[in-house]
């Protein structure tokens, strides 16, 4: 027996390679592996023989065709990229489009809530107003003792201190009676230590216009104890002149002879003339124009030497 054996054949390798995995491209686009297209490029390439001139498809028309193919693959993607592109570009103006007619609304809802604002705070000055005029024959009479034999017979304690203060009002045959008088709040604080305030509405606006004018040029008392007239207004219009405080206090030490007027100006004389503010910051600023004034109405520095 001859031990001679047999060369074994190699395996087709073909046979037992797999297909090349497959990659996703660019919006979906599917390529083969490079070991496949090289394969398949192999198989499909023109053999080179030197009989064979008659070959069906030469390797230049190969290269031609596959260039061709590559090309035409390309450009349908580029035709995509570019519709992708075209959605996205109109897509992005119509965002700027409806930002541009947001802001539009925006700018315009701003004008009309300035609009609605100063429409609120001229019916509020309106109705402060209107209040204030409601009040012209009142005075307000601040300091009187809270005593029960006072609080029930306010009419006559007002015409007591009418009588004591400008008896000459009297004399003059002017009408002083009163339509009601009150105090204010109407219910007593136990925890205040200070007197509540006497409303008192005059008949006549001009008799109560005298007894304001002598309560301004002199101190008013009652029984010898010492009180305060004013001009019943508006608790706004109150708290608007109780803001000019500091600035009247020190006017007064410097010979300004200040003035509160209707509803809460200051008024003060300075060389020569009447000078006139609606607003604090107007009068601030004005004395720190005039060496005379500059530094003296420092209303923050005073209001941190008192605390």
């Amino acid at each position: 027996m001859t031990n001679s054996t047999e060369a074994q054949k190699p395996q087709n390798t073909k046979k037992n390679k797999k297909k090349g995995a497959t990659l996703d491209t660019f919006y979906g686009a599917k390529i083969q592996n490079t070991e496949q297209i090289e394969e398949d490029i192999q198989e499909n390439s023109p053999k080179s023989s030197k009989g064979n001139r008659n070959s069906p498809q030469t390797h230049e028309e190969f290269e031609s065709e596959r260039t061709k193919n590559m090309e035409a693959l390309w450009e349908e993607k580029w035709e995509m990229m570019q519709k992708k592109f075209t959605h996205l570009q109109n897509q992005f103006d119509q965002t700027v489009k409806e930002n541009q007619a947001l802001k539009q609304e925006l700018i315009k809802q701003s004008q009309n809530t300035k609009k609605l604002e100063e429409n609120i705070k001229y019916l509020t000055d309106k109705v402060i107003d209107l209040e204030n005029r409601g009040r012209r024959e009142n005075l307000r009479i601040i300091g009187l003792p809270e005593k029960p034999e006072i609080n029930t017979k306010l009419d006559m304690v007002i015409q007591d201190i009418i009588k004591e203060n400008c008896p000459e009002i009297l004399e003059q045959g002017g009408n002083t009676s009163t339509d009601r008088a009150h105090r204010t709040p109407s219910t007593l604080n136990p925890q205040k230590t200070t007197p509540r305030n006497v409303i008192a509405k005059f008949q006549s606006y001009q008799t109560k216009e005298k007894i304001l004018q002598e309560a301004r040029k002199r101190q008013f008392r009652y029984k010898g104890m010492p009180i305060r007239v004013t001009q019943d207004l508006a608790s706004s219009t109150l708290n608007d002149r109780k803001a000019w405080n500091m600035i009247f206090r020190k006017a007064r030490e410097l010979g300004l002879q200040p003035r509160i007027s209707y509803p809460a100006k200051l008024t003060i004389y300075f060389q020569g003339k009447v000078w006139a503010f609606n607003k604090i910051e107007d009068f601030q600023l004005f004395a720190k124009k005039r060496p005379e004034l500059c530094g003296k109405f420092d209303t923050e520095n005073q209001r941190a030497r008192n605390t």
